[in-house]
């Protein structure tokens, strides 16, 4: 692990109370921590805008596995981007309503395709991603 280094940063009084009351909420121990995670998450969606780096998830979609084609269309998706794919789990929500939650590893931009994918197969109502990376 990267030795810290202390560094001044000089902000508006009003967001720094913002910033307090946000670290207070989450349970932070203290502004450190708090800055290290949020510049951690912006980093890593910077590696998600850019598609480059290694970059870890979840893709949580809700489809209508009755919809012609659906069940295999997301199948085919699936195996095509199996080296992007580190599980999944599939969930029957009612008679006509599967959830899929795909765990992911791999290249952004890899993972960027396989989403948009993801979006454009018939039967699939809603897609909640969650991507995060090592910085």
């Amino acid at each position: 692990m990267d030795s810290l280094v202390r560094f001044g940063v000089a902000i508006p009084e009003g967001l720094l109370e913002e910033f307090d009351q946000f670290v207070r909420r989450k349970g932070l121990p203290n502004r450190s921590k708090a800055l290290r995670q949020l510049i951690r998450e912006r980093l890593s969606r910077e590696m998600w805008a850019k598609g480059t780096g290694t970059v870890f998830g979840t893709v949580t979609i809700i489809y209508d596995h009755a919809a012609s084609a659906t069940t295999g269309a997301l199948t085919a998706l699936q195996h095509d981007h199996g080296e992007s794919i580190i599980c999944t789990t599939h969930v029957h929500v009612d008679h006509h309503h599967c959830m899929e939650c795909i765990v992911l590893k791999g290249d952004a931009g890899d993972i960027r395709l396989f989403v948009d994918a993801l979006g454009g197969v018939r039967g699939v109502q809603s897609i909640d991603l969650s991507i995060t990376s090592i910085v």
